[in-house]
């Protein structure tokens, strides 16, 4: 699976162009940082890469990548359900019994440091393990793309680096993550930097 951006390029209206002639090859397992200052069209990139969004200009090629997840800035959970059952679910969908799905379900909370908060209830968490049970949901669902806007914005240094850390993680599945951030400790944790700031 891969996508492929060829002279992509995007504006709103009559407005100048947020980005020009952006070519770029997101492959199986690669961490793309996307960075650029505010109003350089992150999100809009995003959305174009998830086939959200047709650009303006250029085209996007997708090889096997059909399933596309994103992860947003502010975790989303059901307050009153348990952790362990927000991962778990994604599971059964995809056909697991919930005998198993729990016990695949608690696998992967131990990969995201959430081991020992797997019973606790959503909103009960805080801000960096909501954050990084969004990402520990997103990693049982299995897409073939994710793509994750600004995950660290409203964090602590510490627990942005535990973010960060669980990041890294999940590109070994062999998903293709894009994560666009202002962060330079989310952009050190990527293998690749695309930087908007270029296609001006």
């Amino acid at each position: 699976m891969s996508v492929t951006l060829e002279a992509v390029g995007h504006g709103w209206g009559d407005g100048p162009p947020l980005f020009r002639d952006v070519s770029w090859v997101f492959d199986p397992g690669s961490l793309t940082a996307l960075v650029g200052p505010s109003g350089s069209g992150k999100s809009t990139l995003l959305s174009i890469v998830a086939g959200m969004l047709r650009p303006a200009e250029g085209q996007v090629h997708r090889s096997g990548a059909e399933r596309a997840l994103w992860v947003f800035q502010n975790p989303h959970g059901v307050a009153r359900r348990r952790a362990l059952d927000h991962v778990a679910l994604p599971l059964v969908a995809r056909g697991s019994a919930r005998r198993e799905a729990d016990v695949r379900a608690r696998s992967v909370l131990e990969r995201f440091g959430l081991q020992r908060r797997a019973d606790a209830l959503f909103g009960e968490l805080s801000g960096g393990e909501a954050q990084r049970l969004m990402l520990a949901r997103a990693f049982a669902s299995a897409p073939d793309l994710m793509l994750i806007d600004e995950p660290t914005a409203q964090l602590d240094r510490v627990t942005a680096g535990e973010v960060n850390s669980a990041i890294a993680a999940l590109a070994a599945s062999g998903t293709v993550v894009v994560v666009a951030t202002h962060d330079e400790g989310t952009r050190d944790a990527c293998g690749a930097v695309l930087d908007l700031a270029a296609f001006r």
